[in-house]
């Protein structure tokens, strides 16, 4: 825990200082909030299709069991094969032997987070697998070796020049291109990658339970082609991604898009049933879905955290919250930064060794207000932050300095006690914890109640 968190503490301190990396992050959130409230004109009432959406949501994850268990039933009839794994490990084995038995020397994969989430490229890379990431800017990522910085626009902290100078270092291209020219370089590599796959792997948006179906939505077709190309298909999914019937897409599918890019509707919307069918000509010959774990029923049995789980991975509480715009993706050291990556962490991957996320946080709320499923985010960093304290996660100098603070706090002759430098030299000097990555307090030289009374004298004389 205390090796988490002290290379978050450097991380952000390193990064919050960097302000080219703030002007780029500014540049380019500058970019998303013009655009949003255009996509927002869609819906005549916003806030109710957010209620609708929440409620839905609420929906698939009560009845989880039931949604999972139908959406297994009918994909299967269709020849799909389930493949339920309870952690990052099971998956990848299941994988391994996928590609083992296609003899696969090169896979494609589109944009998805949960494959981040359990290292898949570097599993396949430690099997001799070719996997190439066909996501643009997934694809930047990986020519530079990093991991996503953020859940829809991986290379969020990168300027066109820097893209330019990467494809220059790894592809030879000539420097100083256009991002239209890096583009087509891009897609004629690409595309080599998508014929030569023996394996295609994607996320997926949504599972639909009543059809038994994966939607997938993208703007560069880049997952279509790897999930239609391949003769096998992999989806990785996690369990939480149910929405109850194929009707709910018209409200999921453009709420995910004006929250996650501004767009009325994004450029490609696919609905998945299986693998190609006796009487089709087109679409891989085998599809496996995985359904992954990895923590998310310890979200799912906790019935206040529970509504985690209603997150579509839209990434508008990154670019609303301000400890985000000011650190960047990677000095969380998580597949999931930001708000929801704070909330979450914790509970997929250990409290004791991730509660530090649920501190870096203002409270201030803009994270919940942007949420296009009302997901309480804030509240739910203040209950990450309950429970690390009752599990014992701190320690006894914070037990005891919070202590004493709710002490004093509560009883006004000890809040009047000493003047303001006494107070200063107690919080500063004594609890230096707060001093370590702040600036120092500076109490009034009298409290609220002090300078009450004395206007209150005040008017008396008068």
């Amino acid at each position: 825990m205390k090796d988490n968190a002290a290379s978050f503490i450097a991380k952000s301190t390193i990064k919050a200082a960097d302000l080219d990396h703030r002007r780029k992050i500014n540049f380019n959130i500058s970019k998303y909030n013009a655009v949003v409230p255009i996509g927002k004109q869609q819906f005549s009432d916003n806030m109710l299709a957010r209620e609708m959406a929440k409620n839905r949501k609420w929906d698939a994850i009560e009845h989880l069991d039931k949604h999972l268990e139908d959406f297994e039933k009918r994909i299967s009839a269709r020849g799909a094969k389930v493949i339920w794994a309870e952690t990052a490990e099971e998956a990848l084995e299941e994988i391994g032997k996928i590609c083992k038995a296609k003899n696969c020397k090169t896979l494609v994969k589109s944009k998805s987070m949960v494959t981040e989430e359990i290292h898949l490229n570097d599993f396949l890379e430690s099997k001799g697998i070719e996997s190439v990431e066909t996501d643009l800017g997934e694809y930047i990522q990986q020519l530079d070796g990093e991991p996503p910085y953020h859940i829809v626009t991986p290379a969020m902290h990168k300027s066109k020049e820097d893209v330019a100078k990467l494809f220059a270092e790894k592809l030879g291209t000539p420097g100083g291109l256009s991002p239209e020219e890096l583009t087509l370089v891009a897609r004629v590599k690409l595309r080599e990658k998508y014929v030569q796959a023996e394996v295609g792997v994607t996320g997926a948006n949504f599972m639909i339970a009543d059809i038994g179906a994966i939607a997938v939505t993208e703007n560069e077709g880049n997952a279509r082609l790897s999930c239609a190309f391949p003769k096998t298909h992999i989806v990785v999914v996690g369990i939480e991604k149910m929405i109850p019937s194929i009707h709910d897409l018209a409200l999921f599918w453009p709420l995910l898009s004006t929250y996650g890019t501004g767009q009325r509707v994004t450029v490609y919307n696919s609905i998945v049933t299986g693998p190609k069918q006796a009487n089709e000509s087109d679409g891989p010959e085998e599809m496996y879905v995985i359904l992954l774990d990895n923590g998310r029923t310890n979200l799912l049995a906790n019935p206040i955290t529970r509504e985690a789980l209603y997150c579509i991975r839209c990434g508008a509480c990154l670019n609303a919250c301000p400890v985000y715009k000011n650190i960047g993706g990677h000095s969380y050291d998580t597949t999931y930064s930001g708000p929801i990556g704070k909330v979450i962490t914790p509970h997929l991957k250990g409290m004791d060794e991730y509660k530090h996320l649920s501190y870096a946080s203002s409270l201030c709320g803009n994270c919940t207000e942007v949420c296009p499923v009302r997901i309480n985010l804030h509240e739910l960093l203040l209950d990450n932050r309950h429970e690390a304290v009752a599990s014992g996660s701190s320690s006894i100098a914070e037990r005891i300095a919070w202590k004493a603070w709710k002490t004093a706090s509560l009883n006004r002759s000890m809040m009047n006690m000493g003047n303001g430098k006494l107070k200063n030299w107690m919080v500063n000097k004594i609890f230096k914890g707060w001093t370590t990555h702040r600036s120092e307090l500076d109490f009034s030289a009298k409290t609220f109640s002090e300078m009450w009374e004395d206007q209150k004298a005040s008017k008396k004389e008068n």
